[in-house]
């Protein structure tokens, strides 16, 4: 899935000379953690809930609140704002754009297009939703895991299976972690089962069955 289907679209923007105190205001009026910095109408930075609290005063301070009012109003966004933040665009797939996230501990991407003029934001909540969707919880109860060898044709002798007991098969899922070498562990949602114990055991035939799960559907 690409980032366009999920990210927000329409985005909460501030000039970077907006002040410290406008901004915390704007961020609370408009119930938003992350507001992209604008110059001229490009990206020039991203200002979150983190930023503005460890550029604020203090609770030790000696300074009285009204003090406190006066600086947080001269200091201006650009100050306080994560200056050439990570970025993605429109086109990119949700996977890398959550993977950037996590290996740069980022919760929202500006989206951008090639004259670094925003188009979006997305964030990790929009990521969740994006994840949840494409493992289909919401469509099927039934999930199990299975090791099997990795070579051609294994993950569709586990689908034939599924579709002999009168299965649909909603979402597919893989990964090399914690498999040996050759094998590949493979994730399978589907639903409408026959016969869901008959089903297990012909697929211990076809490889190792790591587990078995029902989950509500909401």
């Amino acid at each position: 899935m690409h980032v366009w289907y999920w990210m927000s679209k329409d985005v909460i923007t501030v000039d970077e000379d907006l002040s410290m105190m406008e901004a915390s205001k704007l961020k609370k009026e408009r119930s938003v953690k992350h507001l992209p910095v604008l110059r001229n109408g490009r990206l020039t930075g991203i200002v979150s809930d983190r930023d503005l609290k460890e550029a604020q005063p203090s609770k030790a301070t000696s300074l009285d609140i009204h003090e406190i009012y006066y600086l947080l109003d001269k200091i201006k966004v650009k100050n306080v704002m994560t200056s050439d933040p990570y970025t993605t665009t429109a086109s990119e797939i949700v996977e890398r754009a959550a993977n950037v996230m996590l290996e740069h501990d980022i919760s929202a991407l500006p989206v951008v297009n090639n004259e670094a003029e925003l188009e979006g934001i997305v964030t990790k909540g929009d990521l969740f939703r994006a994840m949840i969707a494409i493992s289909g919880i919401k469509q099927a109860q039934l999930q199990f895991g299975v090791m099997i060898k990795d070579q051609p044709g294994a993950i569709k002798e586990i689908t034939d299976l599924i579709r002999v007991h009168g299965g649909r098969v909603v979402s597919i899922t893989t990964h090399h972690e914690d498999a040996p070498d050759g094998y590949l562990n493979v994730y399978v949602r589907c639903k409408e089962i026959e016969n869901e114990e008959a089903l297990f055991a012909e697929s211990e035939g076809k490889g190792k069955i790591l587990y078995q799960a029902h989950y509500k559907i909401d």
